[in-house]
């Protein structure tokens, strides 16, 4: 009798540990998941029993703030509209958070560890708590201007103080309200979800700028270029200049564009080559680096980084495997499985911009208390020397001379502009698929201010005639000279 009461009692012993040990899992190892997940109804609700934080420009122009209701949700988010949505993100009872609004939850709700201090003191006091707020880099009068210029295109512009890594302006269209997935009406939530959910829709809420990964064509040649003069090369140098190749073990032909000679057609300078977008010359000298050194000298500008955060997660660029000679040839000039994201390449021209010093791009500047007291604040860091001096003072003067070689509008008086474009090949097929059009630039090319990354999806209105200087080009001249006119 004893042995099977003592098989019982181990049994029981065993689903009591078992128990404890779930019960240790869901309450302590995974309590903070479970509070954070978007889905959990009762956070939900006591964070509206408190004032959220506020969201602010850098010039002090509120993005995000609350109203007092009198229904049970004590407070209703409220935001300043499209124009800022990729940047906002939305705070909703149905359907969570995204942007800011998700990535700094945390210290809008007032949960934070920074602002344990003034919750101890609510406590004392008896006052009702309040949210942390975020002072950001964007320059509203700028995102209004980004977000205009991209009116009836998809498309992204990044803009970038060079010397800090301070995001200035990340437009994304389309775009959508975010008061409409604030409001308390769970009715009108839905119907706001169904319609920017739609199957056939364009993806309102796809933030471009950090979530869309594009083929950056020629815009990848600012990359070998940079990795040629890390090996010896100058402006100067000869390269391949002929109007068309042939990639190595087939018979497909690689042309410039509409064929044209790269010099005198045989041979042709490294600034010549960057200038009129030669092709061939890229191709082939990508071939000559190998695929090694253009890995590590993508990484110094930030390629391949998984880890990035603005806060918000950064979709990963990369290069893919070029595994093949041919697939070298085709990343050289920005094709075949290379993929960036537009605020990746605005990093890239603000890094040549910066002497080559890249700094790792951030949307937050300030971290406020709910009195708006500062109680940190972010100066900027650099992450590493992607070039030498002398190399990024040749392939800005290089970028200069790009510009002077580039079509398309609004070109500025009085300012010199370093540039470099690109037209995208993609899709299955890609002579009958429009492609993307890229432009990426700085100024004034002497004394940079601004860095900036336009690109637009399948060439917008010009379709497969769509070219970088002719579609992207306008809107990134506006939005500089936009930037420098207010200073």
């Amino acid at each position: 009798m004893n042995k099977p009461l003592r098989r019982v009692g181990l049994a029981m012993m065993a689903m009591m540990l078992l128990l404890l040990a779930n019960a240790t899992y869901v309450q302590v190892i995974k309590a903070d998941d479970y509070r954070k997940d978007p889905l959990n109804r009762r956070v939900v609700l006591d964070q509206y029993s408190r004032e959220r934080g506020q969201i602010i420009a850098a010039g002090g122009e509120p993005l995000a703030t609350v109203e007092k209701t009198t229904d049970r949700l004590r407070y209703l988010r409220k935001y300043q509209g499209a124009a800022f949505a990729p940047v906002t993100g939305f705070f909703s009872t149905v359907y969570g958070s995204s942007g800011l609004e998700r990535a700094e939850d945390d210290l809008l709700n007032g949960s934070d560890d920074r602002l344990f201090a003034r919750r101890v003191s609510d406590l004392i006091t008896g006052r009702d708590p309040k949210g942390g707020s975020l002072q950001l880099t964007i320059d509203a009068a700028l995102q209004r201007v980004a977000f205009e210029q991209l009116q009836g295109v998809n498309g992204s512009v990044v803009a970038i103080r060079p010397q800090t890594g301070e995001i200035l302006a990340m437009a994304s269209t389309p775009s959508y309200d975010p008061n409409a997935l604030a409001s308390h009406d769970v009715e009108e939530q839905m119907a706001a979800w169904k319609a920017l959910n739609a199957p056939d829709g364009d993806l309102p809420m796809l933030n471009r700028s950090i979530a869309g990964l594009y083929a950056p064509g020629s815009t990848f040649k600012l990359i070998v270029a940079a990795a040629a003069l890390a090996e010896g090369k100058t402006k100067d140098s000869e390269v391949d200049g002929r109007p068309v190749i042939t990639l190595p073990g087939t018979n497909t032909p690689l042309p410039n564009y509409n064929d044209t000679n790269c010099g005198n057609g045989v041979t042709a300078t490294l600034q010549e080559a960057l200038a009129k977008s030669c092709n061939t010359a890229f191709a082939v000298l990508a071939d000559q680096l190998g695929p090694e050194k253009l890995r590590k000298a993508a990484a110094k500008f930030g390629f391949d980084d998984q880890d990035l955060n603005i806060p918000m997660p950064v979709e990963t660029s990369r290069l893919g495997p070029m595994t093949e000679r041919p697939a070298v040839y085709q990343t050289g000039i920005g094709q075949r499985d290379v993929l960036v994201t537009p605020l990746e390449n605005a990093v890239v021209a603000a890094t040549i911009a910066n002497g080559g010093v890249r700094m790792r791009p951030h949307l937050v500047q300030k971290i406020l208390a709910p009195d708006l007291q500062v109680i940190s604040e972010d100066k900027g860091d650099d992450v590493e020397d992607a070039m030498k001096v002398d190399h990024a003072h040749a392939l800005r003067d290089m970028m200069v001379e790009s510009e002077k070689n580039t079509a398309g509008g609004g070109k500025l008086s009085g300012v010199t502009i370093a540039s470099k474009t690109g037209t995208a090949e993609h899709g299955e097929n890609v002579k009958n698929t429009k492609p993307h059009a890229w432009y990426v630039a700085f100024a004034p090319a002497e004394k940079p201010e601004i860095a900036i990354a336009v690109i637009v999806e399948n060439g917008g209105d010009a379709g497969l005639a769509a070219t970088g200087g002719r579609v992207a080009a306008p809107l990134g001249r506006a939005v500089v000279g936009a930037y420098l006119g207010s200073r």
